[in-house]
């Protein structure tokens, strides 16, 4: 497996160690028809009720920076994008919160993703999954909550 392949991996294994978290895909998931597509997010909650509930990640950029002549690291750049569907009734919006928090002190737990990746080895205050933009959307034909979050992960390049 090659570095990035690794890195997507060990972050797609702590986003599907959230309890609760639905449907985690390891790239952005494209179906034509909706029904097939809608599929792809569903999740059985209790009681036999099918929920909307789905992640997916890409990697969206990397930079390289030198350390020094023998070092250089690669920065790359993760986009993970959640969807729930809204109940106002039930309070999801509380709910779908709760889920983000948890996978932020999932990835604060192990930064490193099992020794994946490299501590942050430079002077950056930016640590962790970064909440980039919340609100509600239509997917598949359903009003979701949804998120975009934003993780950054440095590796050493051979």
């Amino acid at each position: 497996m090659n570095r990035l392949a690794t890195i997507r991996a060990a972050v797609l294994a702590a986003v599907r160690a959230v309890p609760d978290i639905g449907q985690v895909h390891d790239r952005e998931r494209y179906v034509r028809e909706e029904a097939k597509f809608k599929a792809l997010f569903l999740v059985e909650r209790p009681g036999g009720r099918q929920q909307l509930r789905g992640w997916w990640i890409r990697r969206s950029a990397t930079e390289e920076r030198v350390i020094n002549i023998a070092r250089t690291v690669a920065v790359d750049t993760w986009t993970l994008r959640g969807y729930m569907a809204l109940e106002d009734d039930s309070a999801t919006e509380l709910a779908f919160d709760d889920l983000i928090e948890a996978l932020r002190d999932q990835v604060r737990s192990d930064p490193t993703f099992g020794g994946v990746c490299a501590l942050n080895p430079f002077d950056e205050p930016v640590e962790g999954i970064q909440v980039m933009d919340a609100g509600p959307v239509n997917f598949c034909g359903v009003l979701c909550h949804s998120a975009v979050l934003q993780l950054r992960t440095w590796s050493y390049i051979e």
